[in-house]
C-alpha cells in the first residue's frame, strides 16, 4: 500500500557496531526489540542485518505509520524492557526520517512535507522562483 499525500510515514534506522565477542547476544537482542516493536500499534515493518561491507556493522530499520504512531511504541512496557537496552547501543546519529517518496509495483509516490526542508516537496511550496541572494 502507498502512502498517501496526507500520510506521513516514518522511517526509523538505527544502526549499530557490534564487537565479535557479543554479536550472538546482539542478534538475540535485536530479535527481542524487533518482535516487541511489531506489537505495537502503527507499526509496519521491519528488518534487521549486518553489513555485507563491515562485519561488525547492523541496521535495525522499523516504519511505522506516523511518527506519533512510533514515539507511542517507544513508551510501551514491552519495547522499554526489549528494544531500549538495544536502541541505546545504536549510533549517536539522526534515525527517524519521514517517507518523501515511496516506490511500490513500478509506482512512485511523492508525500509532501512540512519538515526537512530541501528534501521533500514542502506543503507550502509553490513552482516559483525564489530569490536567492
Amino acid at each position: 500500500m502507498l502512502p498517501s499525500a496526507e500520510s506521513r510515514s516514518v522511517l526509523v534506522v538505527n544502526r549499530f557496531e557490534v564487537p565479535d565477542d557479543i554479536a550472538k547476544t546482539f542478534r538475540d537482542d535485536a530479535k527481542a526489540a524487533l518482535n516487541a516493536l511489531s506489537e505495537r500499534t502503527g507499526f509496519v515493518r521491519g528488518r534487521f542485518g549486518g553489513s555485507l561491507d563491515e562485519p561488525n556493522q547492523a541496521v535495525l530499520v522499523t516504519e511505522w505509520e506516523s511518527v506519533g504512531a512510533y514515539r507511542r511504541a517507544l513508551s510501551a512496557y514491552d519495547v522499554k524492557m526489549y528494544a531500549t537496552p538495544l536502541l541505546a547501543r545504536a549510533l549517536p546519529e539522526a534515525s527517524a526520517f519521514e517517507v518523501n517518496l515511496a516506490a511500490e509495483e513500478g509506482e512512485i509516490v511523492e508525500v509532501a512535507s512540512d519538515r526537512a526542508p530541501g528534501i521533500g516537496p514542502r506543503d507550502r511550496e509553490t513552482d516559483e522562483p525564489t530569490d536567492a541572494r
